[in-house]
């Protein structure tokens, strides 16, 4: 898998998952515009983590059916044409709608991801994830610090206009620049989503994807919460200023682009309860937001580089287990990161209103001891040497 395989898969990561989280930074202009009060702003991201979830179910699978190459593409067209019916919405129904479309065909993510680990030799599989995967990552919060940006020129509407032309872009590069990934067998539809229920019962899967529950409801809950906070007092930034916030998840990220190499090693297991230790660690600098802008800040890079190292670890280890179905394999451990992603999105925008940041600090905390002690009570149930070497 070249280089420039690689980045390009990465991006194509990036600007998918952009399309669900775009809105974070610009909450409240976006509920002030559409009639949307502050309290339920958080729903234009949980919308879109609700459409993921169905993409999960419905779409993933066919990655392990139908030309993966073709199937990113025709995705990315249909990204671009949620995040347009957004960038275009007079009120919050279609909004929501346009949201919901965009966030179903997201889950080009996975694909890519998957498609990724079929391209990828077993030695050097962690290592091309934990690149790609980084482009979700990065995606998450560069949408943050492009949205603000776009926001302060254009309004939060220049943004969704903007992810749609580079949905379109990235789409018509992918037909022309990717291998074909063509089946010589097509097995049934039907057997393949009773397989992704299946996996539901593994206890390996079960364990991973709980962890990844309460991973990503923990990340959540910060950014999809951390606009409130700044945009008051004793703050008052700009959708700009609020956006530079991306910058240093932006480096925790960076940071934990190579983690997958220690995967490649063998230690992803112990590696998940280190990153999962930091990621409790981070929400007391984070829960600083009253004071100090500076120690925040540290907890922000802390806390993105725990989520990118335990995400990538747990895909590694997956997609080792169940190398036959990739695509349903990721797919299904997604649902996961989905659910997870709308608690935290609708549960900090309410708990703010009610608790402030302190209230949104402590959620965040308890979510990720929930993460850990998932890990610390499951780590010796299947033996990492057996899942490395699957």
């Amino acid at each position: 898998m070249g280089r420039g395989t690689r980045l390009l898969l990465a991006v194509v990561c990036g600007v998918a998952v952009a399309g669900v989280y775009a809105g974070q930074p610009v909450l409240g202009p976006m509920g002030d515009a559409l009639g949307v009060p502050r309290g339920s702003a958080g729903w234009f991201v949980a919308v879109g983590q609700l459409g993921y979830l169905a993409g999960l179910v419905l779409l993933v699978p066919l990655g392990d059916r139908l030309d993966r190459r073709r199937l990113i593409a025709g995705h990315l067209g249909l990204v671009a044409v949620g995040s347009a019916i957004t960038a275009t919405a007079p009120v919050a129904w279609p909004a929501f709608g346009g949201l919901a479309i965009a966030g179903m065909f997201a889950v080009v993510v996975q694909t890519t991801v998957a498609y990724t680990a079929s391209l990828s030799p077993p030695a050097e599989r962690g290592r091309d994830l934990g690149i790609v995967t980084s482009g979700v990552v990065a995606g998450i919060l560069g949408a943050r610090v492009v949205t603000g940006t776009l926001a302060d020129l254009w309004g939060w509407r220049g943004s969704y206009f903007a992810l749609a032309g580079l949905a379109v872009l990235l789409g018509v590069l992918c037909l022309v620049a990717l291998p074909a990934d063509v089946r010589t067998v097509a097995e049934p539809y039907g057997r393949i989503i009773r397989s992704f229920f299946g996996l539901f019962a593994q206890p390996l899967f079960l364990s991973r994807g709980l962890i990844a529950f309460f991973l990503f409801a923990s990340f959540g809950t910060l950014w999809s919460g951390l606009a409130l906070p700044l945009a008051g007092e004793p703050w008052h930034l700009s959708e700009t200023q609020i956006g530079l916030f991306g910058l240093a998840g932006l480096a925790g990220a960076w940071g934990a682009a190579r983690s997958g190499r220690w995967g490649d090693a063998g230690h992803a297991g112990r590696v998940t309860g280190i990153a999962l230790a930091l990621l409790l660690g981070s929400w007391a600098a984070l829960g600083q937001l009253g004071w100090s802008l500076v120690v925040p800040v540290a907890g922000v890079v802390v806390l993105d580089f725990a989520v990118q190292v335990v995400h990538v670890g747990n895909q590694h280890i997956l997609t080792a287990a169940f190398a036959g179905r990739p695509s349903t394999t990721i797919g299904a451990y997604m649902v996961f990161y989905s659910l997870g992603s709308a608690f935290g999105a609708a549960a900090t925008t309410k708990l703010f209103a009610t608790a402030g940041w302190p209230g949104s600090s402590i959620l965040g905390a308890a979510l990720a001891f929930c993460a850990l002690v998932v890990w610390f009570t499951t780590r010796t149930r299947v033996p990492e040497e057996v899942v490395v070497n699957a």
